[in-house]
């Protein structure tokens, strides 16, 4: 899945950096840049590379479609909700000691990964993954913030964001390519030679800092939030095969609302809370994440769906399902920075009320395909009309978290929305992947019946529903039979394509509406 689109720098690093740069002669700066690049850009990459991947996972491993949810957001999980931990560890106990140890984390898990023989291995490798990058993201930003003057600092995340910015829009690309001429295991284990790069400038290169003023790390806090939103994403993603009315389903949402719960109890009372909760009292901060959530959750469900619609039904390979994305990615980095002057000119309200419309729009026009349609015609529109909405909405979004936070919470503003766009993507998927399959289920039953299929042969499809577009007609159907269920099960993808599109464009629409209600109109 397809991060947060943004550039991927996290702004307390450049705003609250109270420490002293360690001595650090300036031949070495390039090679350390150089180190925090490589290692965050596979945490970035990883995040993007999967979605065209998908449909061939879940076709070699015999997937349902709860599985490939849960190869997304075992990974959407872990990071998004321990960045903020990972930052304050880099703090603790040093940022280069923690660098290294998310790239060996991250590493051991990517040949996890790509080793793995079952579903449910890679899911728990992709966990593990996730940890890793949540130590890897933070310490690799703040390692430029202690390692580079101030006169040097804004060009040296530039550099980075704009790197992260790139190998996240081309992962897509290059993982398509790697599934169409290797296989879906070799976009796992490409991680390996990036990572021995990245191990070798470390240790050769990287100074040692940390932030003497730290005093603890909110252990508590991280475990609460990765069991709480745990348990949540497996209530939403049971639902779909064992049924809203099933006891673990039940059981799994009523704990996850426990847990959530004594997480806010708890960081009401820490001593050093990775989520200060008097950030929230701010109307326009609490607003801000809020449109976070709707958008991100928007563009994230549609990003999971759309390859296997790409793949599984127009016929795309894999690298050119990558492809399909590049527009979406490029025009975003090319208007961000004039959105952000438009920002300073307009206000945040209005480009952020334009944005979210433009990108409901775009999301919107996803939702009505048709089979054998040019990528000119039926694609690039809503790609389009995604990186115009998105640039338009970026820039404005960032600077608002920041500027209602304040200089002392910088840190922990930057990473809450960080992870809340994360958080939102993993929502997403599990909860669109609920309606994708009742809806599926619903429509293929329709077809079945006008068809007249044998009770044996519906009986035999049953167990297909849960795969969604990798759904497989059973074998010992005659030709013109298996021709009609193909159909069938092809059209009633479609038909649940067309309505998760439709509800996360909805989501969209719901950002814009908060947007206008929420964020001041003279904020710039």
């Amino acid at each position: 899945m397809i991060g947060p689109i943004r550039a991927p720098c996290d702004e307390s690093l450049i705003r609250s950096a109270a420490f002293a740069a360690p001595g650090c002669a300036s031949s070495a700066r390039p090679w350390v840049l150089a180190a925090t690049i490589i290692a965050s850009s596979m945490v970035f990459i990883d995040s993007s590379v999967v979605s065209v991947a998908l449909p061939s996972i879940q076709a070699n491993l015999d997937a349902p479609v709860s599985q490939a949810q849960w190869i997304v957001n075992a990974y959407a999980l872990t990071l998004g909700t321990l960045i903020l931990i990972g930052g304050a560890a880099g703090d603790r106990f040093g940022r280069r000691r923690v660098c290294i140890a998310g790239l060996l984390l991250f590493t051991t898990a990517s040949v996890w990964c790509g080793l793995a023989l079952t579903s449910s291995m890679l899911v728990a490798a992709r966990a593990v993954q996730g940890v890793g990058g949540a130590l890897l993201v933070p310490s690799s930003l703040a390692i430029i913030s202690a390692t580079f003057p101030q006169r040097e600092r804004g060009r040296a995340i530039g550099t980075w964001a704009a790197a992260s910015a790139l190998t996240t829009a081309l992962g897509p690309v290059v993982g398509g390519w790697l599934v169409d001429t290797l296989s879906w295991r070799a976009i796992f284990f490409i991680n390996v030679p990036l990572a021995v790069i990245a191990l070798l400038l470390a240790v050769r290169w990287v100074p040692e800092s940390r932030d003497e003023a730290a005093r603890g790390v909110d252990w508590s806090g991280g475990a609460l939030a990765v069991v709480g939103l745990g348990l949540l994403a497996y209530g939403l993603t049971a639902a779909s095969s064992a049924g809203w009315a099933q006891a673990s389903v039940l059981g799994s949402l009523g704990g996850s609302c426990l847990v959530l719960a004594l997480l806010v109890r708890w960081e009401a009372r820490a001593a050093q809370p990775m989520l200060p909760l008097s950030l929230f009292r701010s109307a326009t901060f609490s607003g801000a994440n809020v449109i976070t959530l709707l958008l991100y959750f928007a563009l994230a469900g549609e990003v999971f769906f759309l390859p296997f619609y790409l793949i599984d039904i127009q016929g795309y390979s894999a690298t050119g399902a990558g492809a399909a994305f590049l527009p979406f990615s490029l025009i975003v980095a090319a208007l961000s920075r004039w959105a952000g002057g438009l920002n300073d000119r307009y206000g945040a309200r209005a480009l952020l009320v334009a944005g979210s419309l433009v990108v409901a729009l775009g999301t919107a026009l996803f939702a009505f395909p048709t089979q054998g349609g040019h990528y000119w015609s039926s694609v690039l529109p809503g790609m389009t009309l995604w990186g115009f909405g998105m640039a338009l909405s970026v820039a404005p979004l960032t600077t608002t978290v920041m500027s209602s936070a304040g200089d002392r919470y910088a840190g922990a503003a930057s990473g809450i929305n960080n992870a809340t766009a994360r958080i939102a993507g993993m929502l997403a998927v599990a909860l669109l992947g609920v309606v994708a399959v009742g809806v599926f289920r619903i429509a293929l039953d329709q077809r079945l019946e006008r068809l007249q299929i044998p009770v044996s042969i519906r009986q035999a499809l049953q167990p297909e529903v849960q795969k969604l577009a990798q759904a497989r007609v059973p074998p010992g159907v005659d030709s013109a039979a298996r021709q009609a269920l193909r159909r069938a099960l092809d059209d009633s993808f479609v038909y649940s394509f067309r309505v998760a599109t439709l509800i996360a464009a909805a989501a969209a629409l719901l950002s814009a509406l908060c947007a206008w209600l929420t964020i001041d109109r003279r904020s710039r």
